[in-house]
């Protein structure tokens, strides 16, 4: 990014408002909005994140940044009457990042700037407390040496740990000003060790490196996954916030916390939140003292209790959302450091977003956009049996609910690794920090001994609907010896955990687990509004009764018999969108596929055909019945047909050791020389789909004829069968043609004998970059397309799914090529393109195309978007993601509404 000569890079708090989070970014934005609404903040400014993009394209500040900071912070100076880096009463400073979007502890922070050897006196002296000033210095000296010299973090801490154990004290509050003194000794001798240089002592170097750092760590490799997991935009850059210091580490009269309006664990109103006396920020949040809970501060200074209670309500009220909230009490004086709405677990999304429309604070529209398709995915997930016999090894916080069950690791690389080797792990630690991101991704929940709903752990969980539990104090977590003990029970690597993160139990041992309320509900085993019904339930209930109402895009199944047909529609499905006719030749039908293969003559042909007429029949009967009156679109045979033969190699073997016994079967003969025949190199690109109905006489016309004969039987029968026949893989409009006029001409025969008109549409999937280019031709021979978006996406890219995902894909995401698989997430820019080409082309020939998605994007809460975009009126996806189709298909509808309006 270039840099424009009359561009603002530096805004007081006074300036900025919420609404510049793209400039400010969360915290700069939030921290301005708080200062206008007249709360207690201390004075500061912000960096813009475009200086952040000047600086990262570049490799240095913009030009004008350095004077923008000396008269913002000669500002600043003239307003709290002193300066940064005086040695009589210095003005201390903080530097904090703050992105647009909050990524929790992934960036960087940088507390005490303009402490030196010779300030740190004079803050001793105008304190009046010369432990408080040491303790300062050295946090300085250790947050400087980690975040901008780049030393391992490590080295502090074990050097802080050796300092307590000489004292034989086990907190660090219980070292007194001159162990502090020796310690800042330590930990300088440690910087010009391992930095290679001495801790600068000039003040503003001191603010100037740690800006840098900040925008620094935009980059960093945790801070890059992080925006990966979360689909974080990788070129927002970050803000930069330099805060006038107030310190919770002066005494048992100041501390620090972080408060929520409303639990996000559950959603209830309350008093949520950790308070640890004589601290400052980072030690809340980095769990490595245990905090005690929010409602004591009312105990230990009622008056910032009561002050601070205000505060919450002001903020829910004014952002109308739950906001969470860091704060510092200096020696009685409540100052509010940050507030951004909150992160939720799913099932407390649900219910604050009704509780807000209950208050009157938003309408049902807004709710459904306060929650996602991911986060109803979550509440569909199993829960532990509560009736099971378990074995309890201890209790924590109930940091993110959910049932976690996994092998013991005490380490994300271990974690990383023993998950990409298919295990299912709990990573345990005493804490989390940031570099422990991949190793919490890849587990399937997170235990720690130390920390609160606050900390590190619990924050990022939530954030990514990972189970988690807290402070778990009982256990002795021992990461080097990689075991935990509780009493004389312990748990070594690869013994298996179960954690519950809605109780905070933790059990030894697998805990088997039990169907979601949530799925109940839609199986219809749980009614909402019956008085024992879950108040999560009756919330996720009013969101989606709402969100079906609004929606235009219709929902409908990927099913391929009437079991799953049926469950289907309990979930909401108005229709299948598509019938996998292969599924009906497997099994103990699987030979006489063969025998159609081996077909030498057309009467063997025609027999294997008769054959398979009246079990494709049967099994069309069941399924129309069981989605009578809705749409059922069956898509004709499609894979290639070396699903339906012997492995090669196999087969091979098999005839060769007969042969060598002299007692070889004809069978296995004929059906090694057809399998040869047969055979491709790449069979997802050869003979398969209608490939397959013009090369083998009389296959489409008896599956056609087996749909039919069914309808007509169900019709007959009082029903209303509504049938679509779908030809796959066509890639050009004469292949249509040929296989619609023989298809017309078998439904013709049926009518002619059943006495049945039958309105039976016929149409195809696009699936071929061809097809999706020559739409405008193919709808004058199709009734509908259903998009085939894994296919699509296969012959776009080059890629073999089955292939590709195991080989290369892993390094694809870690280097960022793809921010999510394109085969979980629509490519919008290149296979995308080609759905909105085709749709435009398609309804340019045909106005009335009826037009869907039958790939597994049609369960993908994003993709399901840009299906609404492009004007689609179906998505089709397996029976457990129909809820979340419906319910992201209402977030759509609603969201256009909105952005219609204004």
């Amino acid at each position: 990014m270039s840099e424009n000569k009359d561009q603002k890079f530096v805004y007081d708090f006074t300036e900025g408002n919420r609404d510049l989070k793209d400039l400010l970014g969360g915290k700069g934005a939030n921290l301005a909005e708080m200062t206008n609404l007249g709360l207690p903040v201390p004075p500061g400014f912000t960096i813009t994140t475009e200086a952040c993009k000047v600086y990262l394209d570049s490799g240095s500040a913009p030009a004008a940044l350095r004077d923008e900071v000396s008269a913002h912070l000669a500002a600043l100076e003239s307003k709290m009457g002193k300066k940064l880096g005086q040695s009589d009463d210095p003005l201390l400073v903080s530097v904090r990042s703050g992105a647009k979007f909050s990524m929790p502890g992934m960036m960087d922070t940088v507390l005490n700037i303009g402490l030196s050897d010779e300030s740190v006196t004079g803050l001793a002296a105008q304190a009046g407390n010369e432990r408080f000033a040491w303790d300062s210095y050295r946090r300085l000296v250790q947050m400087f040496g980690k975040t901008v010299l780049g030393i391992e973090g490590e080295l502090f801490e074990d050097a802080l740990d050796e300092a307590k154990a000489a004292k034989k004290v086990t907190v660090d509050t219980d070292l007194d000003a001159a162990d502090l003194k020796k310690l800042v000794k330590v930990f300088k001798k440690i910087v010009a060790k391992e930095a290679g240089r001495e801790f600068p002592q000039d003040a503003r170097e001191q603010l100037d490196l740690a800006v840098e750092a900040v925008f620094n760590s935009w980059n960093t490799d945790r801070a890059k996954l992080y925006r990966r997991q979360e689909r974080i935009p990788s070129d927002l850059g970050t803000a930069v916030n330099i805060c006038s210091m107030v310190f919770g580490n002066l005494g048992p009269d100041s501390g620090t916390g972080v408060a929520f309006t409303r639990d996000p664990a559950s959603g209830h109103a309350g008093v949520y939140g950790d308070y640890l006396q004589n601290a400052q920020g980072e030690d809340v949040v980095a769990g490595i003292r245990n905090t005690v809970p929010l409602a004591d501060l009312e105990a230990i200074d009622k008056a910032s209790y009561d002050q601070l209670m205000t505060i919450m309500t002001t903020l829910e009220t004014h952002y109308k959302d739950l906001c969470d909230i860091e704060f510092t009490i200096e020696r009685g004086q409540l100052w509010m450091l940050q507030t951004r709405v909150g992160k939720r677990t799913a099932g407390a999304a649900f219910r604050i977003a009704t509780q807000l429309v209950d208050q009157g604070l938003i309408d049902e529209a807004e709710a459904l956009q306060r929650v996602t398709g991911h986060q109803l995915a979550q509440l569909m997930f199993p829960r532990f049996d509560e009736g099971a016999k378990t074995e309890l090894l201890g209790r924590g916080i109930a940091a993110s609910p959910g049932a976690a069950v996994g092998k013991a690791v005490f380490d994300s690389y271990t974690a990383v690794k023993w998950s990409r080797s298919g295990e299912k792990v709990i990573l345990i630690r005493r804490e989390t920090n940031p570099d422990d991101l991949d190793g919490m991704i890849a587990s399937e929940g997170i235990l720690t001994s130390r920390g609160g709903k606050t900390s590190h752990a619990a924050v990022v969980a939530r954030g990514m609907g990972k189970t988690c539990v807290c402070g778990a104090e009982e256990l002795d977590v021992d990461t080097k010896r990689r075991r935990m003990t509780v009493g004389e029970t312990v748990i070594e690597e690869g013994d298996v955990v179960s954690i519950d993160g809605s109780t905070g139990k933790v059990y030894l041992g697998e805990v088997p687990v039990v169907p979601s309320p949530v799925v109940e509900y839609f199986e219809g085993r749980m009614h909402a509004g019956a008085d024992d019904a879950d108040e999560l339930v009756a919330a996720v209930h009013r969101i989606m009764a709402y969100a079906d109402r609004v929606r235009r895009l219709r929902v409908r199944a990927n099913a391929d018999n009437a079991e799953d047909a049926l469950r289907a529609r309990r979930f909401g499905a108005q229709g299948i969108g598509l019938c996998r006719t292969e599924h009906m030749f497997l099994g103990e039908r699987r030979e006489m596929v063969e025998r159609l293969i081996l077909a030498d003559t057309d009467e063997e042909r025609e027999g294997a055909l008769a054959a398979l007429l009246p079990l494709q029949k049967k099994d069309f009967i069941e399924l129309f019945e069981a989605m009578d009156g809705l749409p059922v679109t069956v898509r004709l045979l499609d894979p290639p047909l070396h699903e339906f033969l012997p492995d090669i190699t196999e087969l091979s073997v098999r005839v060769a050791l007969a042969e060598s016994r002299k007692d070889a079967n004809e069978n296995d003969l004929r059906l090694l020389q057809a399998v040869h025949k047969l055979h491709e190199q790449n069979p997802m690109l050869g003979l398969r789909g209608v490939r397959l109905g013009l090369v083998i006489p009389g296959l489409f016309a008896m599956q056609v004829r087996a749909i039919a004969e069914a309808a007509a039987e169900r019709a007959n029968a009082k029903g209303d069968p509504r049938v679509e026949i779908m030809i796959p893989l066509v890639g050009t409009v004469q292949e249509l043609e040929i296989v619609r006029e023989e298809a017309d001409a078998v439904i013709a025969e049926v009518e002619a004998a059943t006495g049945t008109t039958l309105k039976l549409a016929i149409g195809t999937m696009i699936e071929l970059p061809r097809a999706a280019l020559t739409a405008a031709q193919i709808a004058e021979a199709a009734q509908f397309f259903s998009f085939g978006t894994n296919d699509l996406t296969q012959t776009v890219w080059g890629f073999s799914r089955d292939d590709v995902e195991a080989s290369f894909f892993t390094a694809y995401l870690e280097k960022g090529i793809f921010g999510v698989s394109p085969f979980e997430t629509i490519d919008k820019d290149g296979v995308g393109s080609l759905v909105r080409h085709a749709v435009k082309q398609g309804r340019a020939t045909r106005p009335d195309l009826k037009l869907g998605v039958c790939g597994e994007h049609g369960g993908d809460p994003e993709s399901v978007h840009f299906f609404h975009e492009v004007g689609l009126d179906y998505v089709s996806c397996s029976p457990f993601r129909i809820p979340v189709a419906r319910l992201e298909a209402g977030r759509a509808a609603a969201e256009a509404k909105g952005s219609d309006s204004r």
